[in-house]
């Protein structure tokens, strides 16, 4: 009994053994004749005009006295040297990008200055936020009298202002950020003025920058559209207006009439200020300080 009993062991081990085998054969075979699953990973993007990856710049620290920078201008669309300007202490800044070094050349008195252009490839023009604005040549940043420093006092209409943009044919054109005849929930006006060899200058034109305020965000209660630059895409001739408040780049055709709208990492961009374009499209970006150090973010242009 007991040797019928260990046989009998035996064969339901045997038995065992040949049901698990077979299963994991029919397994492996299943296996060939199926292709691993892929697995697909959403990568987030963050919707920008065309040629632009908005989450993905190169960024400049620039130095202390530049903490509260507020407007950046490249002569002819040259971004080897940067000119820039901060909001208190009446100074123009000139610097290559990544070098470390920002000389500055003494302009005018402490005020509350908003943005720089290079009108005529030949003059600054510096915005002050009531409007008025501050003409000197080149040459300046090299050493000369400030008295050559010509000041148009509250040349614009009363509001408060932060964009300026100077083209190659003696046009300006400024942009207010809060003007008192503004729906600024809807739009906001626009002035060109034009300057002539006898440093005359005056407002031509004026018109109004139409805004979906629906797409529009706000820290504020009441939503309202404050533009804090603008520039000129050379390479799509588009208008590009950034609104820090809003956090939002709008891109325009060249009636100013609205194309597009972006909203704005508030991690990446703390605080826009500045916008100018290299001579390939390549697109800068200035933020002031706030908690941290000031920055110019170069977004490359990849059409």
């Amino acid at each position: 009994m007991r040797g019928d009993a260990h046989t009998m062991m035996i064969n339901r081990y045997m038995i065992g053994m040949v049901l698990f085998l077979g299963m994991g054969l029919c397994s492996s075979c299943k296996g060939c004749n199926e292709q691993p699953a892929k697995v697909v990973r959403a990568v987030p993007t963050v919707p920008g005009p065309h040629g632009y990856d908005l989450k993905n710049p190169k960024k400049f620290i620039v130095s202390e006295p530049l903490h509260e920078i507020s407007g950046i201008a490249f002569l002819r669309n040259n971004a080897d040297t940067c000119y820039a300007i901060e909001d208190e202490t009446g100074r123009l800044f000139h610097f290559h990008l990544g070098d470390g070094k920002f000389p500055a050349y003494k302009f005018g008195k402490h005020g509350d200055y908003e943005d720089v252009t290079i009108l005529n490839d030949a003059e600054f023009v510096v915005l002050r936020s009531d409007g008025s604005l501050f003409v000197f040549p080149l040459e300046l940043i090299k050493g000369g009298d400030n008295k050559t420093v010509r000041a148009y006092e509250h040349i614009l209409p009363q509001g408060e202002y932060e964009g300026l943009y100077g083209d190659g044919g003696g046009k300006l054109i400024a942009l207010c950020k809060n003007c008192p005849d503004d729906d600024q929930a809807e739009e906001v006006s626009g002035y060109v003025l034009e300057y002539n060899s006898r440093h005359s200058l005056a407002i031509t034109n004026h018109f109004k920058v139409k805004l979906p305020a629906e797409k529009l965000h706000s820290i504020h209660k009441k939503i309202k559209f404050h533009p804090s630059c603008l520039a000129r895409n050379p390479v799509t001739s588009e208008w590009y207006i950034i609104s820090s408040v809003n956090k939002v780049l709008v891109v325009l055709d060249g009636q100013f009439n609205v194309k597009e709208l972006f909203d704005l990492d508030p991690v990446l961009f703390k605080q826009p200020e500045g916008l100018a374009f290299g001579r390939n499209g390549d697109m800068y970006i200035s933020n002031e300080g706030v908690q941290g150090n000031a920055n110019v973010l170069l977004f490359s242009y990849k059409p």
